[in-house]
């Protein structure tokens, strides 16, 4: 189950990066290109992702511990679906913040909720 969904977080990084380099630019043109990008890649990546995560990992999470790494991701996951509204009107600061998001939270759940998981299951 964790597999796949680490696979795919580097696709998530990838996105980050690009997201991060149109942002920093200013381009508006960059920017659109990069927002259209990360909505597309929203619906068709990130928002299953963040799906199967809810549906079939955190309720699993039982622990005082467990609860704190589901309110964590819980709360990544909305604010970077409140993102969304800004990444449709091609606002430059909600791609950077988009951007610096998706990274961190990519990176928790590889080095904390996974971890977490994987020892849980063991």
């Amino acid at each position: 189950m964790l597999q796949p969904l680490s696979r795919e977080h580097h696709q998530a990084l990838k996105l980050a990066k690009r997201c991060a380099r149109a942002a920093a630019t200013g381009d508006a043109e960059q920017i659109a290109q990069a927002c259209e990008a990360a909505l597309k890649a929203f619906a068709t990546e990130l928002e299953p992702h963040f799906q199967v995560e809810e549906r079939e990992l955190l309720p699993n999470l039982h622990t005082d511990a467990g609860l704190t790494l589901v309110q964590r991701t819980q709360a990544d996951h909305r604010v970077l679906r409140e993102l969304r509204a800004g990444l449709q009107h091609r606002d430059g600061a909600a791609l950077a913040e988009f951007s610096r998001l998706l990274h961190a939270h990519v990176r928790f759940e590889e080095r904390e909720l996974f971890p977490y998981i994987e020892a849980l299951l063991d």
